[in-house]
């Protein structure tokens, strides 16, 4: 199939895993080392052993090309879902875009719904829509100036469910590190890491909430509606088209990168 960036290829199922110095698959390696040959990122022997010469050449592809977005690769000489959409093409990583229940389509229905809403004034946190959020966690707009990401999500799934007749599962909180702690002891929810996330973008389904932490108790929230080669389709609140936290509206995303999310995901499609 063809490639953005590095002409035909045949699209080798991306494996599920980061695939590291020291991978076992042999035939896994030797598609690497041999798609690296092509490109011009070697030479490194063609035998299935990933050691430094062929860590030395992943390092050397993914300084040398971008993204299928145009962004720079991270150069840590793993390969990634999408170090390997751009090795053997897009089509190569799966993509999920299914809600994977009646509910879950209705929750991102809902959310769609809401892109465009707007802070008014901008930059005050309030608004009738954003003082409708705010007030669904139990939080008085105009007592204090509240960041509310999670309160969006939280009114996204509050709205969906109330039109189903049925109970809301998300956690009533305003606050993104706290709904992930709250998350662990959820019957039902399920937290997927970073880490579990990167290594195998499946594990990210439709209407999965991601989890940013900046530190300092500071954080930002949103809703995963697709997820294609390592990239993320969201739905935010309280960010600015540039994706920041404590922002100004409510905005479709496409360009987060699933490598981006340094906490991990919370999954309520099981509750």
């Amino acid at each position: 199939m063809p490639n953005s960036f590095l002409g035909t290829v045949t699209a080798i199922p991306y494996p599920g895993r980061l695939i590291v110095m020291g991978e076992k698959d042999k035939q896994i390696v030797t598609a690497v080392q041999q798609r690296l040959n092509k490109i011009g990122c070697g030479p490194v022997k063609e035998d299935g052993d990933f050691g430094l010469k062929t860590q030395a050449a992943v390092k050397m592809f993914q300084g040398r090309f971008p993204d299928h977005n145009g962004n720079p690769l991270i150069v840590d000489g793993k390969i990634g879902s999408i170090s390997w959409s751009v090795l053997f093409g897009k089509s190569s990583v799966s993509e999920t875009t299914k809600a994977g229940s009646p509910y879950i389509k209705a929750v991102i229905d809902f959310a769609t719904t809401q892109i465009g809403q707007m802070e008014k004034p901008l930059g005050s946190n309030r608004g009738p829509m954003v003082d409708k959020y705010l007030k669904a966690v139990g939080l008085n707009p105009a007592s204090d100036s509240y960041a509310w990401c999670v309160a969006f999500t939280h009114y996204c799934y509050k709205a969906a469910a109330e039109a189903m007749g049925r109970s809301n599962p998300h956690i009533m909180t305003a606050g993104v590190l706290d709904h992930w702690a709250k998350a662990a002891t959820k019957a039902g929810v399920v937290r997927i890491t970073s880490q579990k996330a990167i290594a195998d973008p499946t594990l990210v389904q439709p209407g999965s909430l991601f989890i940013m932490d900046f530190g300092s108790g500071l954080g930002h929230s949103g809703m995963v509606t697709a997820v294609s080669g390592g990239f993320l389709t969201t739905i935010e609140g309280n960010t600015n088209d540039d994706g920041s936290r404590n922002g100004i509206g409510v905005f479709k995303r496409t360009t987060r990168k699933i490598n981006s999310i340094n906490k991990g995901f919370i999954n309520y499609s099981g509750v």
